[in-house]
């Protein structure tokens, strides 16, 4: 029987294993950084209408463009942004893969600064570019001077910013997003994909889109709109990145149906954010919490918080998966990353990590 090493693959691929996460059908999911409310339900009808009107159509192409689609995000987002202004696909990674796919590819580089978000160096490597991974600083921070540095000793083609930073909530400061973008000779992206969880949400790279045209703002559904079954993912950028993106993109890529559910949930943003505070109040709770207990948590300005000071995380990853709930282990030593959930599922992770903590098998 033919097994994966008997194919013709690339060997930069070989050895590799796939991109993912346990998928197990527990209480206390909290590993994915999910949105835990389900989408309000007047807001699912309208999303049901809106899909059911495109549906007789189905049997066209849809909008190449999704101009309706575009100029929803454009006023959903302000800061001046306009709808040419914007790009969008199925979930923000794919909008990071046209990135790599127009400014990267064989003999180019992409940068970002460690630990971040892990798909970087595979979306790098599947476009044949180089990865550059330079470790962040005390407390997992970046300064303007520690980015200028980097980038003038490796002289990158496109530098990925993650702010808040996945896995470890850290905000980006935008004095630092704006020396990446003054330092860089190719592009800037800054990823903020958890932007609506910020203590400051004023405090976003859109800000910066005018003075500087090879600056990208990514965003995704996924978190704050509770949307990440449907796969929509967005930037704002100068419209000739737009234009670079096209030359890219599948066909039609975007289906009629994803395109008329973002158009629907985003008629009703406010409602569909409206558990934002919540979920923000709860990962404060856990960080508050988790310190009075004796462990490290870091501040996160994302929907999850990185905890510190575990003494064997996985052994603690299974004590907690044995109570019904699913955190995440990103193999930094002494930590587990943990989403914030309602409060009944925050309560019962706080009860857990409580008593694993009391029988002296958790927390340092």
């Amino acid at each position: 029987m033919t097994s994966l090493d008997d194919l013709p693959i690339r060997d930069d691929l070989r050895g590799l294993t796939p991109y993912g996460a346990p998928q197990l059908e527990v209480p206390v999911r909290l590993n994915v950084n999910e949105n835990a409310y389900r989408v309000p339900e007047a807001v699912a009808l309208d999303i049901v209408q809106e899909v059911a009107r495109a549906l007789p159509e189905a049997n066209r192409y849809p909008d190449r463009e999704f101009d309706a689609l575009r100029a929803s995000f454009a006023a959903y987002l302000g800061h001046g942004v306009a709808p040419e202004q914007i790009w969008a696909g199925n979930g923000s990674n794919e909008v990071l893969q046209h990135v790599l796919q127009a400014f990267g590819g064989p003999g180019r580089s992409l940068l970002s600064f460690t630990p971040t978000y892990s798909m970087y160096p595979l979306l790098a490597r599947g476009v044949g570019m180089d990865w550059i991974g330079v470790p962040r600083g005390e407390g997992f921070t970046i300064t303007p001077e520690a980015v200028r540095a980097a980038i003038e000793d490796h002289d990158p083609d496109v530098v990925f910013l993650c702010a808040p930073n996945n896995p470890t909530g850290t905000a980006i400061p935008l004095e630092t997003v704006r020396a990446a973008a003054e330092a860089a000779r190719g592009i800037v992206l800054v990823d903020e994909a958890y932007a609506e969880f910020a203590h400051d949400r004023s405090q976003t790279a859109l800000s910066l889109l005018d003075e500087h045209p090879r600056l990208l703002v990514s965003r995704t559904m996924s978190k704050a709109f509770a949307f990440a079954g449907i796969r929509v993912g967005y930037l704002a950028a100068h419209p000739a990145v737009v234009d670079a993106l096209r030359l890219v993109r599948l066909p039609y890529h975007l289906s009629a149906i994803t395109q008329a559910a973002a158009v629907a949930a985003l008629r009703h943003a406010d409602e569909m954010l409206s558990r934002v505070d919540a979920l923000r109040a709860q990962r404060d709770r856990i960080v508050d919490e988790l310190a009075a207990l004796g462990y490290e948590p870091y501040p996160s300005d994302a929907n999850f918080v990185l905890v510190g000071g575990v003494a064997d995380p996985r052994a603690t990853f299974e004590a907690l998966l044995a109570r019904g709930i699913l955190v995440r282990d990103v193999g930094l030593p002494g930590t587990l990353r943990i989403t914030a959930g309602t409060e009944a599922e925050t309560t019962a992770l706080l009860e857990a990590m409580a008593a694993l903590s009391g029988a002296g098998s958790a927390a340092e």
